[in-house]
């Protein structure tokens, strides 16, 4: 593992325990490890093993990715219109969060009255979760239509062609969740 990965996990274990107000002793038990395996981790002396990753994310309830991500910094307000957008025609396609979500992508679609928006289809094996927030948005998917209105959701594999229309006389909302197929 390189110095900065070390250093990085080390940070992320220290102020992981701290805001669960643990000592080392307890989150090694909790890991199944001695409390000298633990310190040597935090103290960014350790080339840990997959296996003691596993362990110490279990312990944490969170992703080993997690453990060795870069910090994101203080609480940041992201005002409106500062996230990535797209205009394909009539149709504005918003990103929903500054930081991408490894394996899923998350975005919010306003459809002025008679708007379609034409879907990529995406690998094999993902999902795609459509939410309508306010108006109707009409779906369609391999030939199958659905119509959902404010507080629907419809669950489709988005690897089939797709699209989003709104058929109705005022701006309809809905958001994408795509989650992307696990790679092998």
């Amino acid at each position: 593992m390189s110095d900065e990965i070390s250093a990085r996990l080390a940070q992320n274990l220290r102020q992981l325990r701290g805001a669960r107000g643990c000592t080392q002793q307890q989150m090694s038990k909790l890991a199944g490890m001695p409390r000298a395996t633990w310190a040597n981790l935090e103290s960014g002396a350790s080339n840990p093993t997959l296996s003691v990753l596993q362990r110490v994310a279990s312990a944490l309830q969170v992703s080993i990715e997690e453990l060795l991500s870069e910090a994101r910094g203080p609480t940041r307000l992201h005002p409106k219109g500062s996230l990535p957008e797209r205009r394909p025609g009539l149709v504005t396609v918003r990103k929903l969060l500054p930081d991408p979500i490894p394996g899923a992508a998350l975005d919010r679609i306003e459809l002025p009255p008679d708007a379609r928006l034409t879907g990529v289809p995406h690998t094999a094996g993902t999902r795609e979760y459509l939410t309508c927030e306010l108006g109707e948005v009409v779906l369609l998917v391999s030939g199958e239509r659905f119509t959902l209105s404010s507080g629907d959701v419809v669950s489709f594999r988005g690897d089939q062609k797709h699209s989003y229309l709104n058929l109705g006389s005022r701006t309809a909302v809905a958001y994408s969740v795509v989650i992307f197929a696990p790679r092998v």
